[in-house]
């Protein structure tokens, strides 16, 4: 149904244009000569003729005069463009013209589309011969034109009731003789050129397609989707195009940059634009993860369409300067490619809608592909001659840029919403996955921790005590009384059997809580601490608020494990006097403080600040979404961690 609704949709707006066009090509009278008048006349196509012969032919207004004579000129059409459609052959223009004002007037005669160059003659009654007012080009800018403006203007005056016969000679080699013209006042062009851009929209026009361009740039910087780029690609060709068509390019833009946009060629850029839709579609629609073949096309038909854009810019200015017929092979290939591009793209719109695999994407693409490509459509007709219809302002393909890219907008920001969400479940998805991996390495250090402590505990413990138990006995010491030289060191291996044992209860107790599973972390690290205080140095000096205990078994059990840690760290290497733990319950948090007296970090081997130890209290501490802080000044050191719960 909706490939049907497209269809008849577009078969109607053809229909109706051609309808129009048939009005517009409607019969009138000619005259034999236009008058002229202030501030404004009627249209030259109620009086001019026209003759057309190939560009290898000198230039000569006697010689088309002669033409003229052997009945050569034939009537312009009946609108205000001379529009011969694809045709690669110069144009002369006869208008006899009179001033009926009572004052002596100056006229300008101008074309008001791209021409590769231009001249007016003039015969005045009496005269024999012809005599060239002017020459102009496209190629350069406004500022260097015979009459500065957007057009090529050609000024001309006429005494009061003054008579002459006009040829306007114009060459045209893109492929499209398409020659909107007029005649008027001086005063009056200049008026109208004052106002152009404001009755004819371009000013807002404008501002929108910039606009818009701008906006998918800011989203490239947030989403890094490349569609963006080709989206600001696509509208700053169609708007070039766009701007060559209605001369605003020879009045906005730089000359230097004016003349490289030239050397690519106007309808280039509707190539360029062609193959930048391309990737759109191709990215709007995923075709590369469900239609391999017609993906791997457009990126065939994209490339083929820049690479000869690139070849046509290298090879056309040297055709044109030799007159070959490469110059007509050049601009049939452009034409082709450009039917190419257009149903490269309802093609792959129908393949999609027919098939199960997102039609709604279709669908929604569909109609911004339809409005641009009918305001296309009407404006390619034009340029191949087959019509003369533009019935809006500025024309129909600047409209349907307009439409277009206000349903496409739309549909770029629900695909940027829809990928803001997809990335925040991905986000999601990922802290879920890393909290899942730091919560089993966790549990694996404990449990690798629990089978440590208990060996040290079971095995080990029992063993020492066992062994310095045995070196108390009354043999040893009878051995050793028997021993005067072996009596030191036997007192000497005591004292270090006794310290051995006492090392490994205290790791042991730091390695595992004193009662795990019973949520009594106060407990656990007063009994930890009691165990280092029965050395004598340093004393550990603890501070607990009231309900700690009642804190998540998590949380209490995290606790630990970073205290025993951070007093183990103060002991073992900070080389301190006094070190001082306290658990404070802050409103949603626990702090954990662990200050000692010692050496601080940085000035020896031992304690480096990205230890193994540091290296699991800050794991343990992200894993629970708290911070770690380090306070070194030189003397001393305090670590405060904050966990929330």
């Amino acid at each position: 149904m909706r490939v049907h609704f497209f269809t008849v949709l577009m078969l109607g707006c053809w229909l109706w244009g051609a309808g129009a066009v048939q009005a517009a090509d409607a019969p009138h009278s000619l005259r034999d000569t236009l008058l002229l008048k202030d501030p404004k006349g009627v249209h030259i196509s109620e009086a001019y003729r026209y003759y057309t012969e190939p560009f290898g032919v000198p230039a000569s207004p006697e010689q088309a005069e002669a033409q003229w004579r052997a009945g050569k000129f034939r009537p312009g059409p009946w609108h205000k463009t001379l529009n011969l459609g694809i045709m690669h052959r110069r144009v002369w223009m006869r208008l006899p013209v009179r001033n009926t004002e009572p004052q002596r007037l100056r006229f300008l005669w101008s074309i008001f589309n791209f021409t590769d160059s231009a001249a007016l003659y003039c015969r005045r009654q009496g005269e024999t011969t012809f005599t060239r007012l002017g020459a102009a080009s496209s190629w350069v800018p406004a500022t260097e034109r015979l009459f500065p403006a957007r057009s090529l203007s050609f000024p001309f005056t006429l005494n009061p009731g003054e008579a002459a016969v006009l040829y306007l000679r114009a060459d045209v080699h893109t492929g499209g003789v398409y020659l909107p013209t007029y005649i008027e006042t001086a005063e009056h062009f200049l008026s109208w050129e004052m106002h152009f851009p404001f009755e004819r929209h371009w000013v807002w026009l404008l501002g929108f397609y910039l606009g818009s361009a701008l906006f998918n740039l800011v989203l490239f910087a947030f989403l890094r989707d490349r569609i963006h780029l080709w989206y600001g690609a696509y509208v700053v060709c169609v708007t070039l195009f766009l701007m060559m068509e209605d001369g605003l390019d020879a009045m906005l833009l730089p000359a230097g940059l004016y003349r490289l946009i030239w050397s690519v060629g106007q309808y280039n850029f509707i190539v360029l634009a062609g193959a930048a839709g391309i990737r759109i579609m191709q990215l709007f629609l995923r075709l590369r993860s469900g239609w391999r073949g017609l993906y791997r096309a457009g990126n065939w038909l994209a490339g083929s369409a820049v690479a000869f854009v690139a070849v046509y810019a290298v090879l056309f200015p040297w055709a044109v300067k030799h007159n070959l017929g490469l110059v007509e092979v050049l601009n049939g290939a452009r034409e082709l490619l450009v039917l190419l591009v257009f149903g490269y793209g309802w093609v792959t719109l129908l393949t999609v809608l027919i098939g199960r695999r997102r039609r709604r994407l279709a669908a929604y693409y569909a109609l911004t592909y339809f409005f641009f490509f009918t305001g296309y459509a009407v404006f390619w007709l034009n340029h191949l001659g087959l019509t003369s219809y533009n019935p809006v302002y500025p024309n129909t393909l600047a409209w349907g840029l307009f439409v277009e890219l206000l349903v496409l907008s739309a549909l770029l920001t629900g695909r940027f919403r829809h990928t803001l969400r997809q990335n925040a479940r991905l986000r999601i998805q990922e802290l879920q996955q890393r909290n899942e991996v730091g919560r089993r390495l966790i549990a694996a250090q404990d449990a690798e921790r629990e089978q440590l402590a208990r060996e040290l505990h079971d095995a080990m413990g029992p063993n020492l005590a066992a062994l310095h138990m045995a070196w108390q006995s009354e043999a040893v010491r009878e051995a050793l009384a028997a021993a005067p030289k072996a009596r030191s060191i036997g007192q000497l291996t005591e004292e270090i059997l006794g310290q051995l044992y006492e090392q490994v209860r205290q790791l042991s107790h730091a390695l595992l809580p004193a009662e795990p599973g019973t949520n009594r972390l106060t407990r656990s690290v007063a009994s930890l601490c009691e165990a280092l205080n029965l050395n004598g140095t340093p004393r550990v000096i603890t501070h607990f608020d009231a309900g700690i205990d009642q804190l998540p078994q998590a949380v209490q059990s995290a606790a630990y494990r970073i205290v025993a840690e951070l007093v183990n760290n103060a002991v073992r290497h900070a080389q301190a006097q006094q070190v001082e733990v306290q658990l404070r319950l802050h409103p949603e948090v626990l702090e954990l403080c662990v200050e000692d007296d010692g050496r601080g970090f940085g000035r020896g081997e031992d304690a480096p600040i990205t230890g193994i130890g540091l290296r699991g209290v800050r794991t343990r501490t992200a894993y629970l979404g708290g911070t770690v802080n380090i306070e070194s000044p030189g003397s001393g050191t305090r670590v405060v961690v904050r966990l929330p719960y």
